[in-house]
């Protein structure tokens, strides 16, 4: 049972933190009601703590449990799945002040840093020492290193380097009561207990809050990129030139897939001279020691699944240019209306199935749907376009063409959702994935870790 806190309650919290401001004013508040999952309807917290340090983290939960205040963490808002909108009468704790490396040992090939450090200045610092932080998403700009935990990120380089999970060697993290725990080590092996880190990332804030954590760096690759971009007549044919890539074991740094929709609409804002008549892009990069014999190769794959243009460059310039076009696709989405943003994956040789099939949804219900896809995980992003409504909802038969791209993903033992986490958008689906025993046991541990149920409530599982 939740409740609203009293001034007085919130007078008492104030009084616990040491550097942290707390906000309270409506119209400042309105600016952390929500993140970029538009469709979701935020609620107005009691309260927004700009936190500054994990004690006040703890204070604050412990205030909050104590109360009976749901809590619910954000970093920077980027979240695509509504995971960090706030319902009613909640603290909301913004981890973005939090923004300290720690640690950075380059002997040991680690880093350790707070919450709100944003993942294009972990990949910078990373470089100064010789390495790499390897997960990427599209949003490395501007999102945060817990965000990108707390929904198991990917990227463009996932398809090499794996997601966030595989990145993270260990966290802190505050429980629901305000307890602070350690997890996970900072040595290249170690099974001693439960894997409690895994089970942290990805949870999106519903058993705990991350406000630091110790992530596994890697060596810079020992040379340039080689970047293949490659134009085709059909979508298919694009798809199918990714399945031959993955088959034949050329382990590519990056794949990715761009269709027409998004790439005309890319070129009808950025005016960057894309061709009109290409149904898809794909671009890739190899970034081994061997980097031009593999580009052969993928350029071979290309052509023989019917690519009417492959082009292939080792210079870095050119290279940051087309990761550009394919990072503009969102942006370049919202320019032609209200979108819904989606995540589903199937298995890489379903992925030919899985595009034509998007196709035909779209078109069956009259929706418009841009699709790009990092193609190498199988891991497809179709981004519903609409006209925005009154009410804020999308039409019926944006919601009714969603709901067929989610069956039909799950048709292909695929996912609803490879990288954005289920949030509040799709927990009507949840359960059509993971089936009924084993939600029951996601909500048991949920339980264990938070009893009275105030983590991000309404989130996830």
């Amino acid at each position: 049972m939740t409740s609203h806190p009293s001034a007085d309650d919130l007078e008492e919290l104030a009084a616990r933190l040491t550097g942290s401001r707390l906000l309270t004013d409506r119209d400042v508040m309105d600016g952390y009601r929500r993140d970029e999952a538009h469709l979701v309807v935020p609620g107005w917290p009691c309260a927004v703590l700009l936190a500054s340090s994990v004690e006040d983290v703890s204070a604050a939960l412990a205030w909050a449990h104590a109360h009976d205040v749901p809590v619910v963490p954000r970093g920077a808002g980027t979240g695509l799945a509504g995971g960090a909108t706030a319902v009613d009468g909640c603290l909301v704790v913004s981890l973005a002040r939090m923004s300290a490396i720690r640690e950075i040992s380059a002997e040991d090939q680690y880093a350790v840093v707070e919450a709100g450090v944003v993942n294009a200045d972990l990949g910078r610092a990373a470089v100064e020492v010789g390495l790499m932080y390897a997960p990427d998403p599209s949003s490395y700009e501007i999102s945060t290193i817990g965000g990108n935990v707390a929904t198991n990120a990917g990227g463009l380089r996932c398809v090499k380097y794996g997601v966030t999970r595989d990145s993270v060697l260990g966290l802190e993290v505050v429980l629901a009561d305000g307890r602070v725990i350690h997890t996970g080590r900072r040595t290249v092996k170690g099974v001693a207990g439960l894997d409690l880190t895994s089970l942290f990332v990805g949870s999106e804030g519903a058993l705990g809050i991350v406000t630091s954590a110790t992530l596994k760096l890697r060596p810079q690759p020992p040379v340039d990129p080689v970047t293949i971009v490659a134009s085709f007549p059909s979508l298919r044919g694009a798809a199918e030139a990714v399945t031959a890539v993955v088959r034949e074991g050329i382990g590519p740094s990056l794949l990715e897939l761009i269709d027409r929709n998004t790439l005309r609409a890319i070129n009808d804002w950025k005016h960057l001279g894309l061709d009109d008549g290409t149904e898809a892009m794909l671009i890739a990069q190899v970034d081994s020691v061997d980097a031009k014999e593999r580009a052969l190769r993928v350029e071979a794959a290309f052509e023989g699944a019917g690519a009417d243009v492959v082009a292939v460059s080792s210079d870095r310039t050119e290279a940051a240019q087309l990761l550009e076009v394919r990072r503009l696709a969102y942006p370049a989405a919202e320019q032609l209306g209200q979108c819904l943003v989606e995540d589903v994956g199937v298995p890489r040789s379903r992925l030919p199935q899985m595009i034509e099939a998007i196709e035909g949804i779209g078109a069956a219900h009259g929706v418009t749907i841009l699709t790009v896809a990092h193609a190498g995980d199988g891991n497809l992003h179709p981004t519903f376009v609409f006209d925005a409504r009154p009410d804020g909802e999308a039409p019926p038969e944006v919601w009714a063409a969603a709901d067929e791209v989610f069956r039909t993903a799950l048709d292909l033992d695929g996912t609803l959702t490879g990288e954005h986490g289920v949030g509040a958008l799709k927990r009507r689906w949840l359960e059509l994935e993971v089936g009924p025993d084993s939600l029951e046991v996601q909500r048991a541990i949920k339980r264990a870790l938070d009893p009275k149920g105030l983590l991000n409530p309404g989130k996830g599982f």
